[in-house]
């Protein structure tokens, strides 16, 4: 095989956006003092710690990027909220630039790196990109550092939905990722978490439905995400049981509504789509402190639909569950 040729210092400044770093000059044969004349004529200007761009004006994101990797070493590759921007997983850069490096290297010794987080791992995986790409974790493991580091399960549940939504990655490949790592925060509920997602649960807020109210009740298990022509178009609706004629939409704009929205959207339970599947449509406090007035509320409408009630169960003592009969 034919040995790779040199990277010429044009290629250098094109693949890394006009970013260099001191110890990069000096291979090319630039002096310490020539890059001070740069920076002191104004055509180069210092961004962090022996790394420069190599020209005037304010540096656009992709070179700021750069620059932070070049400062940080060899081996440093984007990482959590930044590498999720790369992946076009967020669209709105962090305040904070993430990377991360090897164990073995610690690049604050050389100082702080100002705007920039630094990660450090024993088992650092990078994307095997061309040499004008930025360097990022790859996409399965950049979603797992977010739902490791995520405050709450459902902010680490909006995470694996939101990268499946967009088509970034699947559960399978989350799957092959999380054995991968001998140690993952929450790998029992990201396990549960991810049969959820592959059953077509899209949503913190849909998660809490499918968890404390359905199952947590011994309620009947839905189709998820259920394709249905409905008024002249196609829909896909949360929940759907299709033996009870039965839907359940999960409405994340009721969120926190004002009081007569409550009322509307409980209007809005009575309403029949024209195939006479009825809907019922919650929100956020039907799925949280009202869990249990709802189970035993959809309980109702299924034995009243031809359930048996067979498996239904309080999760408490004091359960709204108890009061149903079949």
């Amino acid at each position: 095989m034919a040995k790779p040729r040199p990277v010429t210092w044009p290629e250098l400044l094109d693949f890394q956006s006009r970013i260099v770093g001191r110890r990069q000059a000096a291979r090319y044969g630039m002096t310490r003092a020539a890059v001070g004349r740069r920076v002191k004529s104004g055509a180069w200007q210092r961004l962090h710690r022996g790394t420069y761009a190599t020209f005037s004006g304010v540096p656009p994101r992709e070179a700021r990027l750069w620059a932070a990797l070049v400062r940080a070493g060899s081996g440093a590759v984007l990482s959590y909220e930044t590498a999720a921007e790369v992946h076009e997983l967020i669209d709105k850069p962090a305040a904070k630039i993430h990377i991360t490096v090897p164990i073995s290297h610690d690049p604050a010794r050389r100082g702080p790196i100002r705007g920039v987080v630094i990660h450090r791992s024993r088992h650092l995986a990078s994307e095997p990109l061309p040499p004008w790409q930025l360097p990022r974790t790859p996409i399965a493991e950049t979603v797992l550092d977010l739902i490791e580091s995520a405050a709450t399960t459902d902010d680490a549940f909006a995470w694996l939905t939101r990268a499946i939504g967009r088509d970034l990655v699947t559960t399978g490949m989350l799957t092959a990722a999380l054995a991968g790592r001998k140690r993952m925060r929450r790998r029992p509920w990201l396990v549960d978490a991810l049969a959820d997602a592959a059953d077509g649960v899209m949503s913190p807020i849909e998660l809490r439905y499918v968890r404390d109210v359905e199952r947590a009740h011994g309620l009947p298990h839905a189709r998820r995400q259920a394709r249905r022509e409905l008024d002249g178009g196609v829909r896909y609706l949360d929940n759907l049981y299709e033996a009870f004629q039965l839907c359940v939409e999960i409405d994340g704009r009721l969120t926190h509504p004002p009081e007569q929205k409550w009322r509307d959207a409980d209007r809005d339970s009575d309403n029949l789509f024209r195939d006479d599947v009825q809907t019922v449509r919650l929100g956020l406090r039907h799925v949280t402190s009202g869990r249990c007035q709802q189970a035993a509320r959809l309980a109702n409408l299924f034995i009243r639909r031809g359930w048996d009630g067979e498996g239904l169960r309080p999760c408490g003592p004091d359960c709204a569950v108890n009061q149903v009969r079949p």
